[in-house]
């Protein structure tokens, strides 16, 4: 099953994976170059330093490059209507009233403090295919919760 991902989350992930690759390797091979080239390598601090730092964005490309195989973009700002949908943003209430605002985009997209949640978060599986004026239910770490939807909107990009 594909990932889905926004398109701005697919460009963060393209630049950071091209960034490591044609930026940041390079820089850390050639310093690593440099450092072997001073000598003694058991004592050669920076040497050992950048080694491990190639191990590093090594992994992460390998990290960056499955996901880039297996992620689905999906454009949100073809859908309307108030049918919650990925890349939805979701105004509702909870059983006190207190209202919150998410937007539910892909894994990778997941930022407290912008108020994005994962699709297949708890609340973003509870919210999504429903409708404006629905009650859902889902499951959190402190028991059952039920909130209310308010709003659904989609950016127009």
């Amino acid at each position: 099953m594909p990932s889905y991902i926004s398109p701005a989350g697919h460009r963060k992930i393209v630049e950071e994976y091209n960034w490591l690759l044609k930026t940041e390797r390079p820089r850390i091979t050639a310093e690593v170059q440099y450092a072997a080239s001073l000598g003694d390598r058991s004592d050669n601090a920076e040497y050992r330093y950048g080694k491990q730092r190639l191990r590093e964005i090594d992994r992460r490309l390998g990290y960056l490059g499955k996901r880039l195989e297996s992620i689905e973009v999906v454009d949100a700002s073809a859908f309307s209507g108030d049918t919650v949908l990925f890349g939805a943003t979701v105004t509702f209430e909870d059983e006190e009233g207190a209202s919150q605002t998410w937007t539910i985009l892909g894994e990778d997209e997941v930022d407290t403090e912008k108020r994005h949640i994962s699709y297949v978060s708890p609340l973003g599986r509870a919210l999504l295919t429903r409708q404006k004026g629905d009650v859902v239910e889902f499951e959190t770490p402190k028991g059952r919760r039920e909130v209310t939807i308010v709003t659904v909107a989609y950016a127009r990009g």
